[in-house]
């Protein structure tokens, strides 16, 4: 298996990173142990890739589930509950034919309808879906709304709609208990672990596997990297180094970092780690309950904005810090015909290749960057193999612990989300009692 590659062109190595390795050591010996024993808060996740007997409990389900051939798996959540999931199953690569992945992650009515018109056309023809409702408390307004009314409807073609629901969550919690109770099947979700940092638990693993993506390249992939993101050495450790340069220019004023992912299927990969960073490191109050405002904002770029935002980019003001995501597996050789009659609309493509197109306009705007004197990192993908991509979102959860560390803030509450949720439940209430 090749490894994810990390590279940085950056005034760090000399100037900071001495201090920053210095305050990062305890931290690195913090995740260390936390591959290796239960942890009392969230780095639990670091362990998932390494938990053979929640593999086999997901690995179970998935097998009872696929004998009912299902044509889709509706994963019903939102944030965290979905968004690994989506940025997997559309970067991985499948072969095959396996039950289509469908997301019910807003309370959007004209997404939802879409979702609800493709499920009704497939339960007429007397053919089966999954319903996978995804939620840690049960408690959460959209997926709450839309897992019923997705119910609802299978409920009217299947009188045993049971077997036909999977429900994942924190074990006693309200929806776990309800799903006992009618008779669906439940996988648990770890109590310590967080919704953003959930992707290889049950959360992702039971609708990948659905999918068809291989479970044991996604989790052998993570646990690669997992082994190397708790190097002592801070310049061999990938999470360990990126934090490092997130933190040293941060520190210098550029608080919004673009990830700028070179391939349109890592849309997803870039919208789960803007969670992953918006959540962790947006915080009002520091470990010491000091009012910090702390926060760099995530953004998401795609090789498209090369031709909207790039001009921002490198003429803009210097806010702004980069990391540039490549897969080094381009796809299929696709040729550019040669065309006399179009040779002078676009010089030298005629005759080459779609990824040489590709690489150009990669090394063109890495090149633009370093004679513009933006800064920037580069991560190079090996390719869109599960196990790729699971070390791609290892690094990156491991990463923002130990920005969350040098920043001195909680990376695993989200107390500023839960205030939109009490005020969405009072304004229903209100509503109710009209």
């Amino acid at each position: 298996m090749k490894d994810a590659s990390f590279f940085s062109l950056d005034s760090l190595a000399k100037e900071g990173l001495p201090i920053i390795k210095e305050r990062l050591r305890v931290e690195i010996k913090t995740m260390e142990r936390a591959l290796s024993v239960n942890s009392a808060d969230g780095r639990e996740f670091a362990r998932l890739p390494f938990d053979n007997d929640m593999l086999g409990a997901v690995k179970n389900m998935i097998k009872e589930k696929r004998a009912l051939k299902p044509e889709y798996v509706v994963v019903i959540g939102i944030g965290g509950s979905s968004l690994g999931t989506e940025a997997v199953g559309q970067a991985v690569v499948l072969k095959g034919k396996r039950p289509k992945l469908l997301y019910a992650n807003t309370a959007d009515s004209f997404t939802l309808q879409s979702i609800m018109e493709k499920i009704e056309e497939v339960l007429a023809k007397k053919k089966t879906i999954i319903l996978n409702c995804v939620s840690k408390s049960g408690s959460t307004a959209e997926t709450a709304a839309n897992f019923q009314i997705l119910l609802a409807i299978l409920k009217r073609y299947r009188k045993d709609y049971a077997k036909f629901v999977v429900i994942t969550t924190d074990k006693d919690s309200r929806l776990w208990h309800a799903a006992l109770t009618q008779g669906f099947s439940v996988l648990e979700i770890p109590s310590r672990i967080g919704g953003r940092y959930s992707v290889f638990s049950a959360v992702g693993l039971f609708p990948l596997g659905m999918a068809g993506v291989n479970l044991d390249g996604l989790l052998s992939g993570a646990a690669a990297m997992a082994k190397r993101c708790v190097e002592r050495d801070v310049e061999m450790n990938p999470a360990a180094m990126s934090a490092a340069i997130l933190y040293w220019h941060l520190q210098r004023g550029r608080k919004i970092h673009d990830t700028f992912l070179f391939s349109p299927a890592f849309e997803c990969l870039g919208k789960w780690y803007r969670q992953l960073m918006a959540e962790s490191v947006g915080k009002a109050l520091d470990k010491n309950g000091k009012k910090v405002s702390a926060g760099m904002t995530p953004t998401v770029s795609l090789p498209q904005d090369l031709h909207s935002m790039a001009q921002l980019y490198l003429g803009g003001p210097q806010d702004k810090f980069t990391t540039f995501v490549k897969s080094e597996d381009n796809g299929a050789a696709i040729k550019v015909p040669s065309m006399k009659e179009y040779s002078g609309l676009s010089e030298n493509i005629q005759g080459r290749s779609l990824s040489e197109i590709t690489d150009a306009l990669y090394g063109g705007i890495v090149a633009a960057y370093r004679d513009g004197k933006r800064p920037f990192a580069e991560i190079h993908i090996p390719d869109r193999s599960s196990q790729s991509i699971g070390q791609f979102l290892q690094m990156k959860m491991m990463e923002m612990c130990y920005l969350c560390y040098l920043m001195n803030v909680n990376p695993f509450d989200q107390p500023a989300v839960e205030s939109y949720k009490f005020n969405a439940r009072q304004m229903l209430g209100e509503k109710k009692g009209q």
